[in-house]
This record gives C-alpha cells, structure tokens and sequence, in this order.
C-alpha cells in the first residue's frame, strides 16, 4: 500500500528525539504559550527571515487572525483564489468582509495577476494570494498591483513552508503571512498549528493580543479577540521538524521531479517557473482520464486524492454571492486534477510503482 503521505514513517524516525521533547513539555507542566512556543516562534522567523513570528491554533486561524489585525471587516472587499481550501475564504468572512475571486493561472492554478486588477473596487482592501501545493504565486506582479492601489497584500502560505521567490521565502513577501502546521503539511505537528509571520512589530502585537482573548496584560482586555494559542507540546514538535524542513522539502523535490520525468508524455505535469522555489505540498497532475487512473491506482492499493473537485465560487455556500461568476480556468482545472502519493520518505521504486500504474490505466 502506498498512502497520500506516510506520518508514520517519519515519526518512527524521530521518535526518540520527539518523545522525549513531549515527555520534558509533559513534565514542564507549561502548556500554554509555554517556553517552546516562544523558543519555536523565535526560530521559525529566523528560518523564514521574518521580522515577526506569532503562533496560534490552526491554519484557519492564522489567517484569520491576520484579517482581523489588518483592519478588515463588513463593507470590505478581499480578492482571493477560488482553487483552494475553503478556509481561506472563511477567514474572510469570519471578519465581516466578502470574498472576490479570479481566475487562476493555468499553469502554475495560483491566483492569475493579469485578472486581479479589474477586480478592484473602492471597497477592496486587501489581496490574499495562495501558494497552492508549494508552488509560490507571482509575488513580483501581485505586490506591484497592491502598492499601485494601496491594498494590503496577506499571503496564505498554509501549503508553503520552506518555498521562496527569488531567495526570499513566502510568508515574508507581504506585510503577513499565514502558515498551518496540520500533520499532512511540509511542517507538520501532531494536531492543528499554524504561524503568523508580520511585517511590523504593530502587526505581531495586535496579533498576539487576538489569539489571547484581545489580552496584552492578563485580564485586561482591550479589544474582543480569540482562544487561538498553540500549546507548548506541538511546539516542542514543530522546533524538532523545523531542523530537518529543508531536506523534507528537498525529498519532496526529488519525488516531484522523478515522477514529472516519467509522467510528462501522458499528462500534464506540474510547472516550475524559475523564479520561485516549489516545495510540493501535493503532486499535482491533470488528465482526461482522472476517473480511471485513480480506479487503477485503488486496485493497486494506491492512494490519489482531488484537490479540489469544486471551485470555491461553484460552493453551495457561495452559490448565491457567486451566481453568475464564472471562471473558466479553476473550473477546468477542478475537472481535470488529480494528486498522487508524494512524501520526503517515499523510495524512488514506489514512485515508479506509481508512474506506471498510471500508465497502464491510461493504456489498458
């Protein structure tokens, strides 16, 4: 059986070291906002080169603690992807704010500049682009449109960790960055996690004040804020993985890469543009034939997965905001898209197990 990604794996190789980090966070008794979320907050920016590093709860929360912090609420206008997870536009909406989507790149599926302009109203406010499955967005044009129009430029990085644009890493390309550390990411814990990383040290403050029930000092309370705190036993987990992200990225990159030299005459394979560093979240293909190669893979015991079936603007949620919207490229790439098994520790035999599995669905 070959899995989506493999946890086990990873953790019986660091086993020693993490049960011991768990063990010394259990007898600390210091769980929350606890020495090792702050010593990881610490190293996670120096990683990242972030001036500011604030962790909280989820993935979810971190962007949405970032809306809040940056001043967005009902009136405003947030133009996003529709080709990702629906928590980045729940975080909008948590605010008060509404969702804008455009189109996407056919080649890269993040967020097409060329289409963000024409989106802008004088209720826009701020611009989240996402670097879906690792690949980094097209910072360079899409900052260039938000200092043109004033908006804030937000990144959703929950996919990311490690990725970058011309050296500099994502999450550290606007004034924030959102990450998750959900246990299937680049950088997992063993639960829900995530980071935001700030511009300024106004940002982190404000930030710091929300996921702490709007507290800077202990029972003063000066705005209405949240529970979104990571505990000191994911961060104790996170510092350890932290240590080896790089050669987790690099595996994946080999992964990727091997199965792009075995998969490009039968289906679209994932791009690099050259600018940016991709860190494969997911391995990503499109086809014709997804039906059929995933029920080949099934009978093989190989896992694939659809990331993502439905655009989020053709989300019953959204059905009545977004009635008439229509985006052509996200609605083909949601036909056509199929993720296959990619992990650091997957063997390169597994990986052409894989390739040829989906070659012989497509032959037979």
């Amino acid at each position: 059986m070959i899995p989506m990604v493999d946890l086990k794996t990873q953790y019986h190789m660091l086993k020693a070291e993490i049960d011991k980090a768990v063990l010394d966070a259990l007898e600390s008794t210091q769980f929350i906002l606890g020495p090792n979320v702050t010593a990881f907050e610490q190293e996670a920016a120096a990683y990242l080169g972030a001036p500011h590093a604030v962790a909280c709860a989820s993935g979810t929360d971190a962007l949405h603690l970032a809306v809040v912090a940056a001043g967005i609420g009902p009136g405003d206008e947030v133009i996003t992807s529709p080709f990702t997870f629906i928590a980045t536009a729940e975080a909008i909406c948590y605010a008060g704010a509404t969702p804008v989507f455009v189109d996407i790149d056919p080649g890269t599926f993040n967020i097409d500049p060329a289409r963000i302009e024409a989106a802008i109203t004088p209720r826009t406010k701020a611009v989240i682009p996402v670097h879906l499955f690792g690949q980094p967005a097209n910072m360079a044009a899409i900052k260039a449109i938000c200092d043109k129009h004033g908006l804030l430029l937000i990144e959703d990085c929950a996919q990311s960790f490690g990725a970058a644009v011309d050296g500099s890493m994502t999450g550290t390309l606007g004034k924030m960055g959102c990450f998750s550390f959900f246990p299937s990411k680049n950088l997992g814990c063993f639960g829900d996690g995530g980071l935001v990383t700030c511009a300024t040290p106004e940002l982190a403050a404000q930030v710091k004040i929300l996921r702490n029930h709007g507290s800077a000092v202990r029972y003063h309370h000066n705005v209405i804020g949240y529970n979104s705190r990571l505990d000191d036993i994911q961060a104790a987990i996170l510092r350890i993985k932290l240590k080896r992200i790089d050669g987790f990225n690099s595996g994946r990159r080999r992964v990727a890469h091997l199965y792009s030299s075995l998969l490009k005459e039968v289906a679209t394979v994932p791009r690099e543009d050259g600018k940016g560093v991709h860190v494969y979240h997911q391995y990503t293909i499109l086809t014709d034939q997804r039906d059929r190669i995933m029920a080949k893979l099934s009978e093989k015991q190989i896992a694939s997965a659809v990331y993502y079936p439905i655009p989020l603007h053709k989300q019953e949620v959204f059905s009545t905001a977004c009635a008439t919207l229509s985006l052509p490229v996200a609605e083909g790439v949601a036909n056509r898209c199929m993720s296959l098994p990619i992990y650091p520790e997957m063997t390169d035999e597994q990986v052409r197990l894989v390739a040829e599995t989906v070659k012989e669905a497509l032959v037979g």
